[in-house]
């Protein structure tokens, strides 16, 4: 058994095949959420960056090996961990409503190059838990996550007003009904409705209400156009 371990910690044929297919399972793992998402890096990025990520640990052991201490075992390793910044600052991006987008992404590729690195020294079981821990965070998590938005006095939203007069009778129904205006930002209003206003929102309700019931008594409100939650 000791022997058997110790082959596939070494840099030979099976392990650089096993490493790899692990790569492509792990990587993939957390690919297919994204996936599943719609999210711009997708499956493929995850199972390349893994993928890249493990051939990079396999060359820096095999360079250790043939020159030793002429070589720093973890030089490769830390310029994947840096360099994938580029690729993971590539997927986030500020929609027009002022969102940002693909953080979660983002930190999926790091964390996807991260465990392509243990892969690829070797380090099996830290891959396999550490794959484990990053899907569950990427699905369990992200439905406690909207939970607790859900449950949330802060609310987000998108307004739009048929015209500018209709702003300040807006404000003055929220503060009637003992609604904190947090931040206010005036926005270009969508194609359709050139002469009106579009406005960001960060609200507070004075008591837990559902986030539905607010959007439908606001969007009911004379000169509102639309209501959305943004975030």
């Amino acid at each position: 058994m000791n022997n058997i371990i110790q082959y596939l910690h070494d840099t030979n044929t099976a392990s650089i095949i096993i490493r790899l297919t692990l790569a492509c399972v792990c990587g993939g793992i957390i690919g297919f959420d994204r996936m599943k998402k719609r999210r711009p890096a997708g499956l493929k990025t995850h199972i390349l960056v893994c993928i890249g990520a493990t051939l990079a640990m396999i060359t820096n052991q095999y360079i250790y090996n043939m020159y030793g201490q002429i070589s720093d075992p973890a030089r490769l390793g830390a310029q994947v961990i840096s360099g994938i910044g580029f690729l993971g600052a590539g997927t986030i991006i500020v929609t027009g409503r002022q969102q940002i987008k693909g953080l979660t992404t983002a930190a999926g590729l790091w964390a996807s190059a991260t465990m392509g690195l243990a892969i690829g020294v070797g380090f099996y079981s830290a891959a396999i838990i550490g794959c484990i821990f990053i899907f569950a965070v990427m699905t369990a998590v992200q439905r406690i996550d909207n939970v607790i938005v859900a449950k949330s006095p802060v609310l987000e939203l998108y307004v739009e007003f048929l015209d500018v007069k209709h702003v300040r009778t807006f404000i003055d129904f929220l503060k009637a009904n003992g609604i904190r205006i947090l931040s206010i930002q005036l926005t270009e209003p969508s194609s359709y409705n050139a002469h009106g206003v579009g406005s960001l929102l960060t609200i507070q309700t004075a008591q837990h209400k559902e986030h539905e019931n607010i959007i439908e008594v606001l969007g009911g409100l004379d000169g509102v156009l639309t209501v959305e939650e943004v975030g």
